[in-house]
């Protein structure tokens, strides 16, 4: 199943390659102060495919606090948050912002929250590389 999103403004555009189950697309509300500032809530799947076209990368910044392991894709012209990467061993891992996608039917989120304080660095990156998306695209429009 094919889930398209972007930014409000349409500066960063994803096409997610969704092979779960479309009834029960997870959306993990994270409750650090970023995610919860921005009301992000976040989806992936290990066996999904991302792809990410920006139009204007000078409208885009990546930001990192904590551990300063995952990138979150911000806006500078929308302010939004349509994706977080996480670069381990070489390989680039998305999760992406459910708020973000369109046409998805609110009846086949499954909503939960997390909670990762405390998690351990190498428990975090291991985490991410398991289920996070693994197939991970980004692209500038020409």
């Amino acid at each position: 199943m094919e889930l398209r999103g972007r930014c409000h403004c349409g500066n960063i555009d994803l096409v997610l390659h969704w092979t779960g189950d479309p009834h029960g697309i997870p959306a993990r509300a994270c409750g650090c102060t970023f995610c919860t500032a921005h009301g992000a809530v976040w989806t992936c799947h290990p066996q999904a495919r991302l792809e990410v076209t920006i139009r204007e990368p000078a409208h885009v910044s990546e930001y990192a606090f904590g551990t300063e392991t995952a990138q979150f894709r911000v806006c500078t012209r929308c302010g939004v948050v349509p994706l977080s990467t996480s670069t381990i061993d070489g390989v680039v891992y998305a999760v992406v912002n459910v708020r973000t996608l369109k046409g998805v039917d609110p009846g086949d989120l499954r909503h939960a929250s997390a909670d990762f304080d405390g998690e351990a660095l190498e428990d975090r990156l291991a985490r991410r590389s398991r289920n996070w998306i693994a197939d991970v695209r980004v692209a500038t429009a020409s």
